[in-house]
């Protein structure tokens, strides 16, 4: 894909942020329970939970997730055209 002309809106910049912490903090929750299920079955001690505020790991974990989301799809949204041209 080649690079849009023009910038991309503001507004669709901002709604690629608001969607990048969504997809990355449901992202977590996906990974966390599944850590959390092979921790229970296999008697492990990974230390990611659901405990975001006791766990540091668990804390850089979900930041991790929300900034790779967001910046995946702010690099997504300036590398796309909008799809109604002068929109």
């Amino acid at each position: 894909m080649t690079s849009p002309a023009n910038p991309p809106d503001a507004l669709r910049l901002i709604a690629a942020v608001i969607l990048g912490c969504i997809t990355g903090t449901i992202l977590f929750l996906i990974v966390a329970l599944g850590i959390g299920m092979i921790n229970d079955r296999l008697h492990m001690n990974i230390p990611i939970n659901l405990l975001v505020a006791e766990n540091i790991f668990s804390a850089g974990l979900l930041a991790l997730f929300i900034i790779a989301s967001a910046g995946y799809l702010c690099w997504d949204v300036w590398n796309t055209p909008p799809s109604r041209p002068g929109a």
